[in-house]
């Protein structure tokens, strides 16, 4: 009787999104649309802090690392939310499943840990101006990108290895819009408070960790700041690291809201709509926020646009007429 109950499951049906399915076809169209602009505006950030020289410098390589990372963390889930808004029931291979929740949450430990890292780099350029170029070497930019990097990829490994051990009680329909623990660890017949200790001691320690690290950054950044006698140079000094303040409190808001916190009675529905906003929303926001509230990125993009693709052409057809 036990062999029958516990079961191996090779598929899961995702269950998506069932109340929407009525308007199915416009959300599909806008998640379509925010998804190719997330990653049109990402791509573009990569590019113009690979090839634009004047944002060769620790910020703007942090940033392109990030920018980097969200294109594959959307890539993630979101073209699972597409398939599930097409389809009632979206079917996913057990091996695909265990893969998704590696690299969703691999991907957000490295998008914790280089958020920290650019809190960080902000508060040695504001604190220490002169012995910036000397602290945040290239060497050493490189090597907390690569740790960033490491670390937030190889912790998942074991929630994940010790969940594709577990036995399932018949049912495989997961509910949500893709794989993720909690949801899975719902269709387990063996005890899982191991499995969810796990999974909140390592997220609680990615997101706590980092997120303490950001803050105290933060906090002695701004008691530096104050402390700076010209008005001119702690507004030009705040504006500096307004942007990724703003990309902090939208993500930790979100993911801490999801993960940290007990795993009991939980509200999948709320969980759904918080999970759509970290994985669709935050990620198209991102560019945006960077872009628009960052100067030297306006203008090394204007640059890239007009002047080496406009005017340069414009001189060269001016010269061979």
């Amino acid at each position: 009787m036990d062999l029958l109950n516990h079961t191996r499951v090779n598929v899961f049906i995702i269950t998506g999104f069932p109340s929407l399915q009525n308007i199915r076809v416009p959300l599909f169209v806008l998640v379509s649309i925010m998804y190719t602009l997330s990653l049109i505006g990402n791509v573009v950030i990569v590019f113009i802090t690979r090839y634009e020289s004047s944002l060769h410098t620790p910020m703007y390589f942090f940033l392109g690392n990030f920018s980097f990372l969200e294109i594959c963390f959307t890539s993630v889930t979101v073209p699972t939310m597409l398939v599930d808004l097409m389809r009632a029931n979206n079917i996913v291979s057990f091996s695909n499943c265990l893969a998704q929740i590696y690299f969703f949450h691999g991907l957000g430990g490295v998008e914790c840990l280089l958020l920290a890292a650019m809190a960080f780099d902000r508060y040695v350029a504001i604190r220490s101006p002169l012995r910036y170029n000397t602290i945040m070497s290239s060497t050493v930019y490189i090597q907390i990108a690569a740790w960033c990097w490491i670390v937030g990829l190889v912790l998942p490994f074991i929630p994940v290895l010790l969940i594709s051990q577990l036995s399932y009680c018949g049912s495989n329909v997961v509910d949500h819009f893709f794989c993720d623990i909690l949801p899975l660890l719902r269709l387990v017949c063996n005890r899982t408070q191991l499995n969810e200790m796990l999974s909140f001691f390592i997220c609680s320690f990615i997101l706590v960790g980092s997120f303490t690290i950001t803050i105290v950054s933060y906090v002695a950044i701004i008691i530096t700041v104050l402390r700076i006698p010209s008005s001119v140079g702690r507004k030009k000094a705040f504006s500096t690291f307004a942007s990724h303040l703003t990309v902090v409190g939208i993500f930790y808001g979100t993911m801490m809201f999801i993960y940290v916190r007990p795993t009991r009675n939980l509200s999948f529905n709320m969980d759904q709509l918080v999970a759509v906003f970290y994985c669709l929303v935050t990620p198209l926001l991102n560019p945006i926020i960077y872009s628009l509230r960052n100067k030297e990125v306006k203008t090394a993009l204007k640059k890239l646009l007009f002047t080496k693709g406009g005017i340069t052409m414009m001189g060269k057809c001016t010269r061979e007429g």
